[in-house]
C-alpha cells in the first residue's frame, strides 16, 4: 500500500506551502494596472488562468488586497503581460512590496509600451500582452479572485511561425513551490483520443517534438548591485 502524508488544512497552518508545491507549475500572470492616483504597478502573479474562450476571460488571484487588486477595482482594466525566462529576474523584483507612489516600471528598469483599448502600459520586452477590462471581482476565502475579458491581443511575431504560437519562444516561465520556478524542458505530442478512438483501442504514439531553448538569464537587463540595492530597502511579497 502506497503511504500518503497527509494534512487536515482546517488545522494546519503549512498549507499554503504545501498547496503552491503540489499545484505545479504555475503560469505567471505579470499583471499592469494604473492606481487612481496615476501610478503604474506590475506585479506577478502565478494564480491565474483562462475561465472562458467566448468571451475571452482570464482570471487572476491574490491572496490578501494588493496593489493590482485596489487598482483594478478603481480603474476596471489591468495587462496581463508574458513572462519569459530571460526576464526572471526582472519578474521577481516586481514582486518587491514598493511605496505606493513608486513604479516598478522605473525602479526594475523595464520599458512602457501603449495599450491599444485600455489605460495601464504593456511591458515592451515581453512577448504577449492581454489587454483586459474587470467584468468581476470577488473575494473567496482568503484570496481576491478578478476577472477580466481580454478585449485586444498583442503578440511579438519572434514568437509566431506559421500563423502559430511556438512555445520554444514564448520561453514562458512558471512557478513552482518556495523560492523554485521551472523552465521549459521536454516538450511532447500527445492527441487527444476520442470515443471511437477509445473503443478500437487507439493508442497513438507520445512523440518527443523538442525542447525548451537554452535561456540566457546572464543577458538579464537587471543590475545586480542595483536589484540588491531595491531588495535591502522592500519586502518581498509572495509571487
Amino acid at each position: 500500500m502506497t503511504q500518503r502524508f497527509v494534512m487536515d488544512p482546517s488545522s494546519d497552518r503549512g498549507v499554503y506551502s504545501l498547496l503552491t508545491a503540489l499545484v505545479t507549475p504555475r503560469p505567471i500572470a505579470w499583471v499592469s494596472t494604473t492606481s487612481a492616483a496615476g501610478v503604474d504597478n506590475l506585479a506577478p502573479h502565478s494564480f491565474y488562468q483562462i475561465v472562458s474562450t467566448s468571451p475571452p476571460i482570464v482570471m487572476i488571484s491574490t491572496i490578501g488586497e494588493k496593489d493590482t487588486a485596489r487598482n483594478v477595482r478603481a480603474t476596471s482594466e489591468f495587462v496581463v503581460c508574458g513572462a519569459p525566462t530571460r526576464l526572471i529576474r526582472e519578474i521577481n523584483l516586481t514582486a518587491v512590496e514598493f511605496a505606493g507612489d513608486v513604479s516598478e516600471f522605473e525602479a526594475v528598469g523595464l520599458t512602457r509600451e501603449a495599450s491599444e483599448r485600455v489605460g495601464p502600459p504593456r511591458v515592451a520586452e515581453s512577448p504577449y500582452a492581454l489587454e483586459c477590462v474587470s467584468t468581476e471581482i470577488q473575494s473567496v476565502g482568503n484570496g481576491t479572485v478578478i476577472f477580466g475579458e481580454v478585449v485586444y491581443v498583442a503578440v511579438d511575431m519572434e514568437v509566431v511561425d506559421g500563423g502559430r504560437v511556438r512555445i520554444e519562444r514564448l520561453d514562458p516561465v512558471a512557478r513552482l513551490g518556495g523560492s523554485q520556478w521551472s523552465t521549459v524542458g521536454e516538450i511532447v505530442e500527445l492527441p487527444r483520443v476520442d470515443l471511437q478512438q477509445h473503443v478500437d483501442c487507439w493508442n497513438p504514439p507520445v512523440k518527443l517534438v523538442g525542447k525548451g531553448r537554452p535561456h540566457g538569464w546572464a543577458d538579464s537587463a537587471v543590475d545586480t548591485d542595483s536589484a540588491r540595492d531595491i531588495v535591502e530597502h522592500a519586502v518581498t511579497e509572495q509571487v
